[in-house]
């Protein structure tokens, strides 16, 4: 068995009692055999005796091309990548107005007979403003989901049962993303996702304050750790529902373009994913290609909802004999602990959590 150099696809091993080999797409599959769980890592295969590395993304040489040439084959690759998964008359994309999820869903209209686009956030939320706009531009059937703070609180256990993680930032993510999967699954059997933009060309607020010699290796290394954060949301919300979601900026030949990309065009003037609003100039609205970068529970308005419940629920001396997990990891926030007390709820017996990705600059370990 072998998995894919970004580990778009999940894959789990484990041994059962008798000695034999078990894997799964995961780890709760898993948990009536074994406990003993590990992740294949991206780009690796697994023969039954040992675990090699058989493909990685690595840096590439960089393009000497004007940036209109960039541009131009950027969406080119991106056009062919979207086309690839698109199959049938009707299509559906999960569209939070950003222009990554908005890329996909105008790449994939023409294509189409009826696209349907779906959004989910608060009442007030930008997210549903902006993909209203993008909806309107390309004439797509647009469906939005207005949460509640109460439903929002209510599928936590589910989010987290279903993500099997307790990374504040990735569980923030998941819970409008989980929500409108249900309202897809009602229309459509796959979506697109815009999941892998913001790693290829630069669209965390952070980033602009990284060296320039130093920005494409730190590109490099959050996309490759996509694979058990960001993906793993994409694919824990979408399989919950019975859709497929499909993450066609991490198409290889997209891919391999954007890592030859010079980071100066990721990042120039100040604007984050600079070159892909270029290569997206014309097929969105003026007001969406130039929308600042927003995180996805940010821009859902997910985040102060849930400060102001975690205060409620995680006292400072809670959080303080309890932030320290058996495996020495250390709790970042009381939110991320109240999370943590709701994936042991769901999975009382694991101990072993080597498998689990945590968010970049999340502390791994207690300092004692």
């Amino acid at each position: 068995m072998c998995r894919d150099s970004l580990g778009v696809a999940p894959l789990y091993l484990g041994v059962a009692q008798d000695g034999s080999w078990c894997f799964a797409s995961e780890v709760k599959a898993l948990l009536e055999v074994t406990h003993d769980v590990t992740e294949l890592p991206p780009g690796h295969r697994f023969d039954g005796l040992q675990c090699d590395l058989f493909m990685a993304i690595r840096r590439q040489p960089l393009l000497c091309d004007p940036p209109e040439t960039v541009a131009v084959e950027l969406r080119r690759r991106l056009a062919a990548a979207v086309e690839k998964r698109t199959r049938g008359p009707v299509a559906g994309a999960w569209l939070s107005g950003g222009i990554d999820s908005s890329a996909m869903a105008a790449l994939a209209r023409p294509l189409v007979t009826t696209m349907h686009t779906f959004v989910a956030g608060l009442a007030g939320a930008p997210d549903l403003e902006y993909a209203r706009q993008v909806a309107r531009h390309i004439g797509s059937e647009h469906h939005e989901v207005v949460v509640t703070p109460e439903q929002m609180l209510a599928a936590l256990p589910q989010v987290i049962y279903h993500l099997e993680s307790f990374d504040a930032l990735l569980v923030r993510s998941s819970i409008t993303n989980y929500l409108v999967a249900r309202l897809a699954a009602e229309h459509v059997a796959e979506v697109l996702s815009g999941e892998g933009g913001d790693e290829l060309f630069g669209g965390y607020e952070y980033l602009k304050s990284i060296p320039t010699d130093e920005l494409a290796n730190e590109l490099l290394d959050i996309t490759r750790r996509l694979h058990n954060t960001a993906l793993q949301r994409v694919d824990r919300c979408a399989s919950a529902r019975g859709l497929v979601a499909h993450v066609a900026f991490l198409d290889p030949d997209v891919v391999e373009y954007a890592l030859r990309i010079p980071v100066e065009l990721k990042i120039r003037d100040g604007k984050e994913k600079w070159i892909l609003r270029r290569a997206m100039d014309g097929l969105l609205p003026d007001d969406v290609l130039g929308r600042r970068k927003s995180k996805f529970w940010e821009g859902a308005g997910v985040g102060e909802r849930l400060a102001g419940h975690t205060d409620e629920k995680v006292s400072d001396e809670d959080f303080s004999r309890e932030r320290t997990l058996p495996n020495g990891w250390l709790l970042n926030t009381k939110e991320e602990l109240m999370y943590y007390r709701l994936f042991k709820e769901r999975f009382p017996d694991i101990e072993n959590l080597s498998w689990m990705g945590r968010t970049k600059g999340a502390p791994s370990t207690a300092v004692m």
